[in-house]
C-alpha cells in the first residue's frame, strides 16, 4: 500500500539556521564577552590584561591620529594620552565589551584637540624676541613692538624653570631632537608635547595679567 505524502509545503528554515550567519553570530558574542573579561580584568590592575588591550587596539590609535595629520611626535603624544585616559575612566566604562569603540572616540577627541591646540598657540623662535622691524618707520609701532617684547621677557621670566628650559629648547634655531630634549631634560618623549602646551598656556596666561591688551 503507497504511503501518503503531505501535501503541506514545507516551513523555511529561518536564515540563522543555515549555518554560516548563527556561526558568526556566535563567535561575534565570544569575542564581545572575552573583551569585557580582559577589560574588567584590567580594570583589576592585571598586567596581561593591560597588554592584551595594547596589542589589540594600540595601531589603531596610532591610525587615526596619523589620520588627522598629526607628526609622529603628536602621535605618541596621542597614543600616550588615549591610554591613560582609559587608565582614568576603566572602572566607569558602561560597556566594556565597546572598549575598543570608546578608545577610538578617546584618540579622535585626543587628536583633534591636539589640531586645535597647534592653531591656536603657534610658537618658535620669534615669540621671545619679538625685536623691532627695522623697515618699519612708524615710531608708535616701534614702541609697540618694543612694549610686547618687554612683556614676552617679563612672563618668560615667570615660568617655572622647566618651562623655561624646555620651551627654550624647542624655540633654538637648531632645535634638537624629542630623543635629545628626552635626556636634557630627563623628561619622557611622549610627556615633551604635554608639557610643551602646559607650558604655553602658563606663559599666555602670564602675559595677559601682565598686559592684557598685548
Amino acid at each position: 500500500m503507497p504511503v501518503e505524502t503531505s501535501s503541506r509545503p514545507r516551513t523555511p528554515l529561518p536564515s540563522h539556521a543555515r549555518g554560516e550567519p548563527l556561526l558568526t553570530e556566535l563567535r561575534a558574542s565570544v569575542e564581545d564577552r572575552e573583551l569585557a573579561l580582559v577589560t574588567a580584568s584590567a580594570a583589576r590592575g592585571d598586567e596581561k590584561s593591560w597588554a592584551h588591550l595594547c596589542s589589540r587596539f594600540g595601531n589603531m590609535i596610532k591610525a587615526i591620529a596619523r589620520s588627522c595629520r598629526l607628526s609622529e611626535a603628536d602621535v605618541g603624544e596621542v597614543f600616550q594620552t588615549t591610554w591613560l585616559r582609559l587608565v582614568e575612566n576603566i572602572d566607569r566604562i558602561e560597556q566594556p565589551e565597546r572598549v575598543g569603540a570608546w578608545l577610538a572616540t578617546t584618540a579622535r577627541r585626543e587628536s583633534l584637540r591636539l589640531v586645535r591646540g597647534r592653531a591656536r598657540i603657534s610658537f618658535d623662535g620669534e615669540s621671545f624676541e619679538l625685536l623691532a622691524d627695522p623697515d618699519v618707520s612708524s615710531p608708535d609701532a616701534r614702541l609697540l613692538t618694543e612694549e610686547r617684547a618687554t612683556a614676552m621677557r617679563a612672563a618668560y621670566a615667570r615660568l617655572p624653570l622647566r618651562c623655561q628650559r624646555l620651551l627654550g629648547l624647542l624655540s633654538a634655531d637648531d632645535s634638537p631632537s624629542y630623543k635629545d630634549i628626552s635626556e636634557l631634560l630627563d623628561m619622557p618623549i611622549g610627556s615633551i608635547g604635554p608639557t610643551r602646551g602646559r607650558c604655553l598656556e602658563h606663559l599666555r596666561r602670564i602675559l595677559l595679567e601682565i598686559a592684557p591688551e598685548t
